[in-house]
């Protein structure tokens, strides 16, 4: 699935999602290294997992930022599984 982010530097986040599980997970834009690493560690988790640890973070004020992106993405996800 490919999301478009909304208030963040990321444009898009491109992933992949098994029997529950991220299986790949991508950021396209945004702060290459943060955004790298949240793919990492996200990848192998249960998507509920995720929008549990991720829903609500902030970046400096913006009320969303690129992992609040991803629970997001993942929820509209879950909308359309």
């Amino acid at each position: 699935m490919v999301y478009a982010t909304r208030g963040v530097c990321a444009r898009n986040i491109e992933f992949e999602v098994e029997d529950g599980i991220i299986t790949s997970c991508r950021f396209i834009g945004g702060c290459n290294g943060n955004t790298q690493g949240v793919a990492r560690l996200v990848t192998g988790m249960e998507v509920d997992k995720v929008i549990e640890l991720l829903k609500g973070i902030d970046c400096a004020g913006k009320g969303t930022s690129c992992p609040d992106q991803l629970a997001n993405a993942l929820i509209a996800y879950k909308q359309t599984a």
